[in-house]
């Protein structure tokens, strides 16, 4: 049921940086293992509603309801732009230190991460047009089928980015007290975050 081929493929779409892996990279440099954890976390849950939204047919609206797609749409590009400006705001700041680990709600981190993903209605059409390629219609329930593929996807999605995280916190230990270097790594998020945002609004259904 489960191929070779759907496992690489997956391997690979989850491998690619887009702004999950973004989030829990500069989560693990900023604020430590455990906080990149906590984003994987809520990166991984954020793929829940749109993989359910996929199988039981919300996909179909976004894809034929041009309003509905570019709510949704608008409201990721928003959310998107606002860590840009989050981070930038308070590029210069922030010094890394291990004590920093300790005040972190981690709480609001996987919410963070989970919103990145829900707020994206490309996810869930592209989980319709994913899943399907890997479904056999003589093994049994199509919907069965899909939902242990997207428990696999997201079991993986959490495998990677738990790896993410750990080699970014692992980098944080070279940069504690630069704040020059730090200052510059903020930048370069919150730029991140923002061309993600205008990929976005850009994108069309």
């Amino acid at each position: 049921m489960v191929s070779m081929e759907f496992l690489l493929t997956s391997l690979i779409l989850v491998l690619i940086p887009g702004t999950g892996v973004i989030y829990t990279i500069s989560t693990g440099i900023f604020l430590g293992v455990r906080a990149s954890f906590a984003a994987a976390l809520g990166c991984t849950l954020g793929i829940l509603p749109s993989m359910l939204a996929s199988i039981f047919g919300l996909a179909v609206i976004l894809h034929t309801s041009a309003l509905a797609f570019q709510v949704i749409k608008f409201i990721g590009v928003a959310y998107l732009l606002y860590l840009a400006w989050s981070i930038w705001k308070d590029s210069g700041e922030m010094q890394l230190e291990n004590k920093q680990e300790l005040k972190v709600n981690l709480l609001q981190v996987a919410l963070k991460g989970c919103l990145i993903n829900v707020l994206n209605p490309k996810l869930t059409i592209f989980f319709l047009a994913f899943l399907p390629q890997f479904i056999s219609s003589s093994v049994g329930s199509v919907t069965s089928q899909m939902l242990l593929l997207g428990g696999i996807f997201m079991a993986m999605t959490f495998f990677i980015f738990i790896l993410y995280g750990m080699l970014a916190s692992k980098v944080r230990q070279y940069l504690i007290g630069s704040s020059k270097i730090t200052k510059y790594l903020q930048q370069t998020f919150a730029a991140s975050f923002a061309l993600l945002g205008v990929k976005l609004a850009l994108t069309d259904r």
